[in-house]
């Protein structure tokens, strides 16, 4: 007979401490009932003996508890009492929200999924306590009680297939996988699980009181969101589609599965005087409850090192092995930072107006403030690179012939210096091969910067979408399809990147397949340009001519619009409205549109003609240019070794 010396000890028993308000105190007796029975022990405020020292007695349950469980109700979301005790529970990361009655949770709560209670017949129902037991065991450091299966596989193909299908209207958009996705197979097929390590930064609240403020708060998350791109172990959601849920209220676990994301990073900056004060919060997708929230209080001249301390946290929360970031220099070679305010300040009040920037007088105020950011740091290499963007946009768009080359030459210069200031900042590349070959016309020349910046910034979606559609455009479909699929899975909610995925298949001349993606962008932005065009040029191509009349007739860019009506009604016999629609392309937009000239004589027969506008609009400095190595429409021309030198010419080899 043992002894029992051998015997394990015994566990002890997982301990809450219950908060709740005295209204709900019935209710809460059946969960305290519930959870005793189901192995936890419960402190909650009908224990404290009478005489007891009360706060001091809460005090130490709090400290001495595995979990803070508090029952938010339409009472209790008023007490003082039950806000500072979850406060407590929030700051010791042991925080679990229930609710008895659908009431959420109050301002400050919000960011933690409550799970609902519901009771029948005197109990507490089965499911909502297995929910309770998932979110409290782990923080006791036992195995959590598994999940109940959703739904059976069968129902799960089912559902594959509505979506495949388009019904209902739902939103291609499940653990990274979009409409090209599914038609392509790139994701493995049906939706998966969100992947280990994936994240998405939301927009960090502004909470100093000045909506002017909001641009930092803003760029803040963005550099965040940059820093966590470079750990190769994580995959970092993009700006675009993680902004989507600036205003959102929807649940921490219903945004974490739209984005098809395991964890979310929310937070919040705070100035006050001199001093910068950053909440962040990492959030686990899957229960909506926190694992860890960490408040950094600096000087606002140390915000460099606040952004670098974050990101480094939330990858070791992510269980992602972090290299030393090392010194500010070395750290500054891989995000272009700076650690200068004030270059920072006019930096990010720069981007703010790039990107939402609608006319010439606001892209020439945001190279106005990039100039300044650089004056107050001549070393800040995010700058420099922004700076090539804006002088590459205001060219393309704005630009006057002549002005055309010399603004070229700047955005190349600063991209250049850019890349000799940060040598591992992958946007840098990106934009020197950006300005190559869309606005120097040199495929050639951007091939090298491009497939740095690929090395580089293999985890940030606009440098894949980037030398994505690089890689269509000169023949590298292969690299293409997979820069598009890394694009695509990090920015799940962008219709830009749709729509860039659409062109990339037809540059390959997958015109059904181009067709899904271009679709998925017009839903999600009905507005969008040139991807009626997009899709108009695909169904011509499949030569269903009354669909791609229709497409065209719907796009709002007249370029585009006027062009490809004047091919669609020269193929379907109508040679009045053909000569009509290429008549007003040329009056309205004449030299302007050379390339899209080009296409139409060519689809016409008037090959020589065609030949003529193209040559000139290599002198011009046309950007249309780059889609020419591999666009159908240029197809009768391919035998003219003009044609042949002209490509050449433009750095497109093979």
């Amino acid at each position: 007979m043992s002894s029992g010396e051998d015997a394990p000890p015994e566990q002890a028993r997982p301990s809450v401490f219950l908060s709740y308000s005295r209204a709900d105190q019935e209710r809460v007796r059946v969960l305290v009932e519930a959870l005793e029975r189901a192995g936890l022990q419960v402190w909650w405020d009908d224990q404290i003996e009478g005489g007891a020292a009360y706060a001091k007695a809460i005090e130490t349950a709090l400290q001495a508890s595995d979990a803070v469980i508090v029952a938010w109700s339409a009472h209790s979301v008023g007490s003082d009492w039950v806000l500072d005790e979850s406060a407590h529970g929030r700051d010791m990361k042991k925080l679990v929200p229930l609710s008895l009655d659908g009431t959420e949770p109050p301002l400050g709560f919000r960011q933690y999924q409550a799970i609902p209670l519901a009771f029948a017949h005197g109990r507490i129902d089965d499911a909502s306590l297995q929910a309770v037991l998932r979110a409290v065991l782990p923080l006791a450091g036992r195995e959590a009680v598994p999940r109940p299966v959703a739904r059976s596989n069968a129902a799960h193909d089912a559902l594959r297939r509505r979506l495949l299908a388009g019904g209902g209207g739902a939103l291609l958009v499940a653990a990274g996988v979009g409409a090209l996705g599914w038609k392509r197979g790139w994701f493995g097929g049906a939706a998966t699980a969100a992947a280990e390590g994936s994240v998405a930064v939301l927009p960090f609240d502004n909470l100093s009181g000045n909506p002017g403020k909001a641009y930092f708060s803003d760029g803040l998350s963005e550099e965040l969101r940059a820093t966590l791109a470079r750990n190769r172990k994580l995959k970092v959601m993009a700006k675009t589609s993680s902004d989507k849920f600036r205003d959102s209220q929807d649940g921490a676990v219903r945004i974490a599965g739209q984005l098809g994301v395991a964890f979310l990073l929310d937070g919040s900056v705070r100035w006050a005087g001199d001093q910068v004060r950053v909440v962040a919060d990492l959030i686990d997708g899957s229960t909506g409850f926190s694992r860890w929230t960490h408040t950094f209080e600096r000087r606002i001249d140390d915000v460099f090192a606040v952004q670098s301390e974050i990101a480094a946290t939330v990858a070791t929360a992510l269980a992602a092995q972090v290299v030393d970031p090392g010194t500010p220099r070395d750290q500054r070679a891989a995000s272009g930072g700076t650690a200068n305010v004030a270059a920072f300040d006019a930096f990010l009040r720069g981007r703010a107006l790039y990107e939402t920037g609608s006319d010439e007088a606001a892209e020439r105020q945001s190279l106005a403030l990039f100039d300044t950011a650089i004056e107050l740091d001549p070393d800040y290499a995010a700058a420099q690179a922004s700076r090539a963007a804006a002088l590459t946009t205001l060219a393309n768009q704005y630009g006057e012939v002549g002005q055309r080359v010399a603004m070229y030459d700047q955005a190349i210069a600063a991209a250049r210096r850019a890349i000799a200031l940060a040598p591992k900042y992958a946007n840098a590349y990106s934009m020197l091969g950006f300005v190559q070959f869309q606005g120097k016309l040199d495929a050639r020349a951007a091939r090298e910067p491009f497939e740095k910046s690929d090395a580089l910034g293999r985890g940030e979606a606009n440098v894949q979408a980037r030398w994505a559609q690089y890689c269509a455009r000169t023949g590298r479909d292969r690299e293409a399809t997979e820069a598009m699929q890394r694009a695509l899975s990090r920015d799940v909610l962008n219709a830009l990147i749709y729509r860039a995925a659409g062109t990339v298949e037809y540059a390959a001349r997958r015109f059904d397949a181009s067709i899904p993606p271009l679709r998925q962008a017009l839903q999600m932005n009905p507005k969008m340009s040139r991807a009626h065009a997009h899709v108009g040029d695909a169904l011509l191509n499949l030569g269903k001519l009354a669909q791609a009349r229709e497409e065209y007739a719907a796009e709002p860019v007249p370029d585009f619009r006027l062009a490809g009506l004047a091919i669609v009604e020269h193929r379907d016999g109508k040679q009045g409205a053909a000569r009509a629609a290429m008549d007003k392309l040329v009056a309205e937009l004449g030299d302007s549109v050379l390339y899209q000239q080009a296409q139409v004589l060519a689809q016409w027969g008037e090959l020589d003609t065609a030949m003529a506008r193209l040559l000139k609009a290599r002198e011009m400095g046309d950007s249309g240019l780059i889609y020419a190595r591999n666009d159908p429409f240029l197809d009768p021309l391919r035998k003219d070794p003009r044609m042949a030198a002209l490509l050449a010419g433009l750095g497109f080899d093979g």
